[in-house]
């Protein structure tokens, strides 16, 4: 039987802190496509941060972008790279579909990990 603790969003897996958002940022290392823009650096564990501005919308529809995209990457946690630290935006205008979001987040962190590996050396 799975653990259901095993699945949690907790804070280990959370970007909070000013600091740790600027040291993504300042990485400058990102991929997107029609639905996110994904910006990534390494990290000890892999880690969500959240960037949802009022282009995207107003309260509700900002709210629901984060509560799926958390959602995803609560989901697909085991099959994305470890060791990064991603911070993640919707593209103003993009529709806010679960399965699009559950596609586009694994691949694009994919792509991440394999721009710093090769920067890394």
């Amino acid at each position: 039987m799975v653990d259901p603790t095993s699945h949690r969003f907790g804070r280990e897996k959370r970007i909070r802190k000013r600091a740790e958002f600027d040291r993504v940022y300042q990485s400058n290392v990102y991929v997107a496509d029609e639905v996110l823009v994904v910006r990534g650096c390494r990290g000890e564990t892999t880690r969500l941060g959240l960037s949802v501005s009022r282009k995207v919308g107003n309260a509700v529809e900002r709210n629901r972008w984060k509560r799926r995209i958390r959602e995803v990457f609560r989901l697909a946690y085991d099959r994305l790279p470890q060791g990064l630290d991603l911070v993640v935006r919707p593209r103003k205008g993009a529709t806010c579909d679960f399965d699009l979001i559950a596609s586009s987040l694994p691949l694009l962190a994919q792509r991440i990990a394999r721009h710093l590996e090769r920067t890394d050396g």
